[in-house]
């Protein structure tokens, strides 16, 4: 898309960032003859029709919140307009990086400057409230470091406006897990504070190189917010007690703006403020955790909130998941008639997903997929909770993490039982649906048959629907049991064994994506296929989409054809996108 003219006036350059719903080019404005950032919704591409509405609706609510707030701190929104069906969103270009990408690459943030960091984030939070709008997601990933010292907070795509009630769902919950605050956990309204508890775990983060909740899974990180404390901060100085002060459970026990500002002022000054002292219950500590090796073990307790005997958990968070952004193909590597797929032998572990994420042990049989974290719990009673564990780097200026719509206390009948989605999108002309004896149903093209794959193992299926017997097709991946705890590193690693073993093989994209409110990863690539492989030699190119499902089982859709005919591909992979039905039962 690079080159493209958006709306007859504005010129993409190269992509800057990427997120779960939306992708950041640097852009042209021909007509004033400057430079600005443009933020484009991939996520309406591969969602329902009915899906697509609330998804337009929330880009236009961030544009909406973001023009309400006057501060020097947020981003400036300058333009929404309408292109290719979808509405991009024009703002102004911020050269620097995020707050996640300065973690990534140093370690962590000098305690004064995070102080100094926290003062600005907090300054455009009051505006925002002031303004009536709740930005909800505020971490890491959302806060820009300008190079000419400036910091900025960006990314309203989930802001709550007051009064404002048509973009979030009756029970809805959305922001990313290792920074929603406990209320925000349980099902409460949000308020301001909600975004100060955010603020204070963005800083903890800041300060010690890693979220102060985040587990091994979502579900583990909001029960590690609403019942643990978080572990004694160790490198930030003057500023733990502020730290430690909006990090409380009980939104009425944390200071408010007036009082916070007050706070990291003197902390930005090297002062440790005496007044923070006052929102720490001095009871309630007994020295700090004890370490053995990487083993932390912290206070636990029966009750959200209230103090308990210490616990020898040995649950240690794991780093922010950071790493590139791009888009995908095949979860299992090219599909081709009477030959497995790449990485049937067995996944490599690839040093990018060695250091990203952890692993469980790796069970003893053939595996082509294996899987990623629960992206979805219900929390409280009837509460729907949309989950992004997706902070920490990996997008720039006005990226876009929001989730999509989610599942709502009471969905629609004709919806999944499992996931809350709708079928999506018109079947086009040729197609019907097929309702998969693995419990899946798809819209495919009517001469689309059906093959079975013989590498399946244990709690892995797979199998293929190809018109001409492998020259088009497109496989289907299910593990019930996956390995990985996020399926962009299951993609890097595969990305890793496919780079080894296809003859010319080239990654076009991997890049996170957001697919109906599930943390989901694309990845797409070309090869050259060999004679002696396959009966359909040549240059070919697969894309492959891959999430976990809120039961915890992992697919992979991958469809692959000849190079030559890559935009019927890319075509049709869209349309089963949005016809695709997991098992409901």
């Amino acid at each position: 898309m690079q080159g493209l003219l958006v709306s007859g006036r504005y010129r993409l350059g190269e992509a800057i960032g990427s997120g779960g719903m939306g992708r950041v080019w640097r852009a042209h404005d021909e007509v004033l003859h400057r430079t600005v950032a443009i933020k484009e919704l991939t996520a309406a591409l591969y969602v329902s029709e009915s899906d697509q509405a609330i998804l337009l609706a929330r880009t236009r609510g961030e544009a909406r919140a973001a023009a309400r707030i006057n501060h020097s701190a947020v981003v400036t929104v300058h333009d929404v307009l309408e292109h290719d069906g979808r509405p991009w969103i024009v703002m102004e270009l911020v050269e620097g990086r995020s707050l996640a990408d300065a973690v990534k690459e140093e370690e962590r943030v000098e305690p004064r400057e995070a102080a100094r960091i926290g003062l600005w984030v907090l300054r455009a939070l009051r505006a925002a409230h002031t303004a009536g709008v709740l930005h909800r997601d505020v971490k890491p990933g959302n806060v820009l470091l300008a190079d000419d010292g400036r910091v900025l907070l960006t990314d309203f795509g989930i802001a709550q406006i007051e009064g404002d009630s048509t973009i979030t769902r009756t029970g809805e919950v959305v922001g990313s897990v290792d920074y929603l605050a406990p209320e925000r956990v349980r099902g409460h309204d949000p308020g301001p504070s909600s975004d100060l508890w955010a603020l204070g775990a963005t800083l903890y983060t800041a300060v010690e190189g890693r979220s102060p909740f985040r587990r091994t899974s979502p579900l583990t990180t909001m029960q590690a917010v609403v019942e643990e404390e978080a572990a004694e901060p160790r490198h930030a100085g003057a500023l733990a007690p502020v730290i430690s002060a909006l990090l409380r459970k009980d939104p009425a026990d944390r200071p408010d703006a007036t009082e916070t500002e007050h706070l990291l002022a003197q902390a930005a000054e090297g002062r440790r403020p005496d007044a923070a002292q006052a929102y720490v219950p001095t009871t309630r500590y007994a020295g700090p955790p004890s370490r053995s090796g990487d083993t932390v073990h912290q206070e636990m307790s029966g009750a959200p909130g209230a103090p308990g005997p210490a616990n020898g958990s040995t649950a240690t968070p794991y780093p922010p998941v950071t790493g590139p952004t791009a888009v995908g193909p095949t979860a299992v590597g090219p599909a081709t008639p009477g030959h497995p797929a790449a990485g049937a032998t067995g996944a490599v572990g690839g040093a990018a997903a060695s250091a990203t994420a952890p692993r469980r042990p790796r069970r003893t049989r053939m595996r082509t997929l294996a899987g990623v974290v629960a992206v979805a719990a219900l929390i409280g009673a009837g509460t729907a909770v949309v989950l992004q564990q997706r902070d920490g780097g990996g997008t720039s200026a006005g990226s876009d993490p929001t989730p999509g719509p989610s599942g709502s206390a009471s969905p629609d009948p004709s919806a999944s039982a499992t996931t809350g989605q709708s079928p999506g999108g018109a079947v086009p002309a040729g197609w019907a649906r097929r309702d998969d004896p693995l419990g899946f149903s798809l819209s495919l093209p009517e001469n689309w048959q059906r093959r079975d794959f013989d590498g399946d193992s244990g709690d892995l299926r797979q199998i293929d629907y190809t018109p001409d017997g492998g020259d088009h097709v497109l496989r289907i991946s299910v593990d019930t049991a996956p390995d990985y705890n996020d399926p962009y590193v299951h993609q890097q690693d595969l990305d890793a064994q496919l780079g080894g073993r296809l003859v010319d093989y080239r990654r076009v994209a991997l890049e996170r994506v957001g697919y109906r409110d599930l943390d989901s990863a694309r990845w797409e690539y070309t090869w050259t296929a060999l004679a002696k492989d396959t009966e359909f030699p040549g240059p070919r190119r697969a894309v492959s989409q891959m999430y976990l499902s809120r039961d915890g089982v992992e697919y992979a859709l991958n469809m692959s054809g000849p190079a030559s005919d890559w935009t019927d591909t890319q075509q049709r992979f869209r349309a089963v996108l949005q016809s695709w039905q997991e098992k409901t039962g």
